[in-house]
């Protein structure tokens, strides 16, 4: 069930923005927001590997999606070229503020954008273990398309979605 914000909340969705330089507030966003998966997806999540310097340089090369509440940070999506499809990852929404239509305005951007560059679908991938991203991401219009899985791994690790546009 999606809750809408409050009369004097302001959401702002900014795709690329410009002069952000918070890449600690970032991670630190994504780090909260990646918390409840630890101990639940095997391997770990690759943001285990990150630092605000990796981020800022994926952002110099993938498109970066921010959500703000009343000015403060809130939500992300990294998107970048992949075929003929934008794919998503990196996807964060603060927890306690999920639920209020932040990741459905940020996957609303970022699909304006594909369908401007003239992408055919958006792609992202969830973990297998996470059923609930899985259902989240079916109710965005995502279909499965297929499992995967990381090197090493015998057995499926994430699950493939892609929305056509």
């Amino acid at each position: 069930m999606e809750v809408s914000p409050t009369a004097d909340e302001r959401i702002e969705i900014i795709a690329r923005p410009e002069r952000f330089d918070d890449w600690e507030g970032l991670l630190a966003l994504l780090r909260e927001a990646f918390a409840y998966m630890d101990g639940r997806i095997d391997p770990p999540s690759s943001l285990h590997s990150f630092d605000a310097a990796k981020l800022a340089a994926k952002a110099a090369e993938e498109d970066l999606i921010l959500a703000f509440l009343d000015g403060d940070l809130v939500g992300c999506l990294f998107a970048a070229p992949r075929g003929d499809a934008l794919y998503l990852g990196k996807i964060a929404v603060k927890p306690g503020l999920r639920g209020r239509g932040i990741a459905r305005r940020m996957f609303e951007l970022a699909e304006a954008s594909a369908r401007t560059r003239g992408f055919a679908a958006l792609e992202l991938q969830a973990r297998i273990e996470l059923v609930e991203n899985h259902r989240t991401f079916t109710a965005l219009g995502f279909r499965k398309t297929g499992e995967g899985c990381h090197p090493g791994y015998s057995r499926p690790t994430d699950v493939n979605f892609r929305k056509a546009l």
